[in-house]
């Protein structure tokens, strides 16, 4: 049994495998062996009907990449076109003195169309088809490819750059972001092979010219010198086959060579070809207007065809008629459909008669999102608003960090606002707020770009960024000059989402502690009954979490905040004494998010002077921290500027202190530009190195 399951694996793998061989190996004997003039004919028809068939799905791709594959069909074509020339040029030189089907009927025919009893008309016709081919479709193809590759690759940092910045606001999924990775990669190897693949077009071009040439002359050297043929016998024979073998080549080629062209000039869309084209020539009538009136002129002046010119113009008057009247149908359905909307939402606003309740008192929302009337399509689902999604992806992923669930987010629309205005606010006190252009997408500028665009320079409102609102139509040209282009609802989401983790311990009250408990004693029901209301207060949980988040802290190890509470109460019940040993207990997840997996910890100290002048006692028996404001910004300038220095060489900006300066110093540079941490002694893992970068004084 197991070896007729081996020898059936065997036999699928070597069918999956065979045929990539196999082909090569029949383009091989086509080149090697005679092909009889019937198999000739059938393999001319299999070669139009591929290009035929390539042709049209080019045509009818939506993006490049839905067509990855198209380079190496381009490749075997090609291949399959030449194994044909040499198979027919074998039969045309050995066999082309008995007659014009000496090479099949396909050749034949092909011929005699073209020629028309006319030998040097059909050379001529046959030249320009092939100069059309070899000048005009592929060399702008070649060169539109080798543009595009080169483009694509230097817009692949800016577009990794993109997917990380909507992966971090929690837009993306891991997989999704994966997935997008893939894509960029894909997109930049598919315009390679492009770029390479037109060369194969442009070579195949040539030796088209080369093979026609070869035909005819040694055509008529056969025929002359081996069969006896007069010269006009000989240059009508060979003549005939060699146009119609070379016309039976070309028109493929052609065909391949406008796929090929049209590949590489696509632009991503949700629509083929087809769509683009009525969509962005045929929606305006004023086009067709104007070249309506242009063509009557013409065909009114005398001497000109006017049949031809002023059915034309009636032709693009009457497509514009109709276009604008589309256009106005579209309008009045849309006006309709505002009124009607008004004068339901203006009936729900009629507050019924009757006494106050208080269901007429608004509640403070903890979450509000404020949005101008140009920017309701954005968030609302019926009009394919894509900001709701990313706002509960914005919800997941900060809930997924901190470890409790966000409030959702209350959007309502607002007519104090600019149309184009947003106003993000925390229990009703206003965080943020900017202005978007839903039509337009955000270029930022990270640091080094490699050029300047035309648009609306504004700020990035989330980081504070150098960016400037550009067209839909030269986002990829943007990407290219490393920009980083985002649409308004990405800015929107994104700004929320820097603002949420800013104020994220605002965001737990009472509630959430609760469920924070509740799901605990799921799993450690005695450490529960232990820590609330024997160890601490709810007050006193809540002020110990709050104050973890307000440090940049996650509570999703929340057994292990619970267990270092319940140990340590007893000695200091005191908040911050409390938050203290929370961080001593989480203290390897502290270091391993500063640090990531490194054991050498590089940090920067106080000087002994500074060190001793904060550890003063007071005669309360506390620490007595007060500098004089001189003193103060000095200190605070030294630690900014060390940090800086820090972060320049690449290692992550720490200040390491003793224990009772910790959470004085964590509050004295909470604010600072940099991202600095202050870490306590005892918070440091007895597995890790500490290397001392600098002293601060």
């Amino acid at each position: 049994m197991a070896v007729e399951q081996a020898f059936l694996r065997f036999s699928t793998s070597a069918r999956g495998n065979i045929g990539v061989p196999l082909l090569l190996l029949t383009l091989l004997g086509m080149m090697t062996l005679p092909v009889p003039p019937f198999l000739l004919d059938t393999l001319f028809s299999f070669n139009i009907a591929l290009s035929i068939v390539v042709l049209l799905v080019s045509v009818y791709a939506l993006r490049p990449l839905d067509f990855a594959v198209f380079p190496t069909i381009l490749l075997v074509a090609t291949l399959l076109r030449l194994a044909l020339n040499v198979a027919s040029t074998r039969v045309v030189l050995l066999d082309g003195h008995s007659g014009g089907d000496a090479a099949g009927k396909v050749i034949q025919s092909f011929g005699e169309v073209v020629i028309g009893g006319n030998y040097a008309v059909g050379l001529v016709v046959f030249l320009i088809l092939m100069i059309i081919n070899f000048v005009v479709v592929t060399k702008g193809a070649g060169r539109i490819s080798e543009v595009s590759a080169r483009f694509t690759l230097d817009a692949m940092p800016g577009k990794q750059m993109a997917i990380d910045a909507d992966l971090n606001a929690g837009i993306l999924t891991q997989d999704e972001a994966k997935l997008r990775r893939q894509e960029v990669g894909s997109e930049a190897d598919f315009y390679g092979a492009m770029d390479g693949a037109s060369k194969f077009v442009r070579g195949d071009a040539i030796a088209g010219i080369l093979i026609l040439m070869i035909n005819i002359l040694g055509g008529i050297g056969v025929g002359m010198l081996q069969h006896d043929l007069d010269f006009s016998r000989a240059m009508e024979v060979y003549t005939l086959l060699t146009i119609g073998d070379g016309l039976v080549a070309q028109i493929p080629s052609l065909l391949l060579s406008t796929a090929a062209a049209i590949m590489v000039t696509r632009v991503n869309s949700e629509s083929d070809v087809r769509e683009q084209v009525v969509d962005q020539m045929f929606t305006s009538p004023k086009a067709l207007t104007v070249a309506a009136g242009i063509l009557v002129v013409m065909g009114l002046i005398p001497g000109m065809p006017h049949f031809s010119f002023i059915t034309l113009g009636i032709v693009c008057a009457a497509g514009a008629f109709f276009i604008q009247r589309r256009v106005l149908l579209d309008e009045q359905v849309s006006e309709d459909q505002s009124r009607a909307q008004a004068l339901v939402d203006a009936q729900q606003s009629q507050s019924p008669s009757g006494e106050l309740g208080w269901d007429d008192v608004s509640p403070v929302d903890i979450i509000g999102l404020e949005v101008g009337y140009r920017l309701i399509p954005m968030v609302d689902k019926n009009q394919s608003g894509e900001l709701l999604g990313r706002i509960k992806g914005i919800r997941k992923k900060l809930s997924q960090e901190i470890g409790f669930l966000v409030p959702a987010v209350h959007i309502r629309d607002n007519l104090e606002l600019p149309p184009n205005g947003y106003r993000i606010s925390l229990m009703g006190v206003t965080l943020g707020e900017s202005e978007v252009h839903p039509d337009r997408h955000m270029a930022i500028n990270p640091g080094q770009v490699f050029g300047n665009i035309e648009g609306l320079p504004v700020k990035d409102p989330a980081f504070g960024l150098d960016a400037v609102w550009i067209d839909n139509a030269i986002k990829d040209h943007a990407q290219t000059l490393g920009y980083t282009v985002v649409d308004a609802s990405t800015v929107v989401a994104t700004h929320m989402n820097s603002l949420l983790q800013k104020h994220v311990h605002e965001l737990l009250g009472h509630e959430e502690v609760q469920q924070m408990i509740d799901r605990l004693a799921r799993y450690s029901p005695k450490l529960v009954d232990t820590l609330v209301p024997e160890t601490v207060t709810m007050s006193v949980l809540l002020k110990v979490l709050k104050g973890l988040l307000a440090e940049q802290l996650p509570v999703r190890d929340f057994r292990t905040i619970a267990e270092a509470i319940v140990a340590n109460a007893a000695v200091n019940s005191e908040p911050m004494q409390l938050i203290e040993s929370v961080r001593t207990a989480l203290s390897r997840s502290i270091v391993q998010e500063i640090y990531g997996s490194s054991n050498n910890l590089s940090v920067f100290t106080l000087a002994p002077a500074m060190e001793q002048m904060l550890m003063k006692p007071s005669t309360g028996g506390g620490l007595d921290v007060t500098l004089e404001p001189g003193l103060a910004e000095q200190l605070q300038r030294s630690i900014s500027e060390t940090a800086q220095a820090q972060e320049l060489k690449g290692s992550p900006a720490v200040l390491l202190v003793p224990g009772p300066l910790r959470p004085i110093l964590a509050k004295f540079v909470r604010f600072s530009s940099h991202a600095l941490h202050v870490l306590s002694y005892n918070e440091i893992p007895d597995d890790k190195q500490v290397t001392i970068e600098a002293t601060v004084g």
